[in-house]
């Protein structure tokens, strides 16, 4: 055993170093899950004198080589819910809260919602919607096999009722077709050839999640898109994530379509354009 205090403390300079963004708060939720306390309860027993396992400095050098904090812990939050996470799915992004609340917001508001998440990954969004709008029927739909898994698995994990389902998101659900109020979707949308900086993602989040197939990144987003037009009524809401550079190509795109209206792009909470939504006209 390793005194708390001094191993944090270490592990916050060991993890800087490395170029980690966030040293301070990764030290103590990797101390938080060998412990099995919440990270209040580590900063508490720090100042208490407690030790930890010395199984803590093998996580922190997984860390240091930029393996995701979420694939040590195997934990995600997402707004309300905390899923199961690790290799072969898309770790959920506190930005993605953005879409999921805005796909939460337009249904939330009908009698008897029907909400489609095409490209679902991890589950996150779909069950953000089921959890924050439990009258809404929710479909889901994920085409990587091991992310489709993870999925599974938090829907058996939450116990929330979303059809969750393995395919290709460009013809999913046909039996809906006209009938959904919500369509949702994060769907792979990095301009190919544009790597990914941070090892995070490039080195442990799946190609089949983040790669937009063109060189602006919005082919499959568009394709989705296509989809969506078909799923949804008339009036029906999209709801698409994009990256940061899309927020006037992705609208622009969706315009010159003519099967949307009242297309309007969203900035996350750090100011960056991350979300359009549109209605099917």
């Amino acid at each position: 055993m390793t005194d708390l205090r001094a191993a944090v403390r270490d592990a916050m300079t060991r993890l800087a170093a490395a170029g980690v963004a966030s040293p301070e708060t990764d030290a103590v939720a990797l101390a938080a899950h060998l412990l099995g306390v919440s990270p209040g309860d580590v900063r508490k027993a720090m100042v208490l004198g407690a030790a930890v396992p010395a199984a803590y400095a093998e996580l922190v050098e997984e860390r240091a080589a930029r393996v995701p904090l979420q694939h040590l812990t195997g934990r995600a939050g997402f707004r309300r819910l905390e899923l199961s996470v690790g290799p072969g799915v898309f770790v959920p992004r506190p930005e993605t809260e953005l879409a999921a609340g805005l796909a939460i917001e337009a249904a939330r508001g009908l009698a008897a919602p029907v909400v489609v998440d095409l490209c679902t990954g991890s589950g996150a969004i779909a069950l953000a919607v089921k959890d924050e709008v439990p009258h809404a029927r929710v479909y889901a739909v994920e085409l990587g096999e091991d992310a489709h898994a993870w999925a599974a698995r938090n829907v058996a994990d939450t116990r929330l009722e979303v059809d969750l389902r393995q395919g290709d998101a460009t013809v999913a659900f046909p039996e809906l077709d006209g009938t959904v109020d919500v369509v949702v979707s994060n769907p792979p949308y990095i301009p190919v050839g544009m790597v990914p900086l941070d090892p995070e993602v490039r080195d442990h989040d799946p190609e089949l999640a983040l790669y937009g197939g063109s060189e602006d990144g919005l082919r499959i987003p568009l394709a989705v898109a296509g989809r969506a037009s078909r799923l949804l009524r008339a009036g029906g809401m999209l709801v698409m994530e994009h990256a940061d550079t899309q927020g006037e190509t992705l609208p622009a795109a969706l315009r010159r379509t003519g099967e949307w209206v009242a297309v309007i792009d969203h900035v996350d909470l750090a100011g960056r354009p991350r979300a359009t939504t549109a209605r099917r006209a």
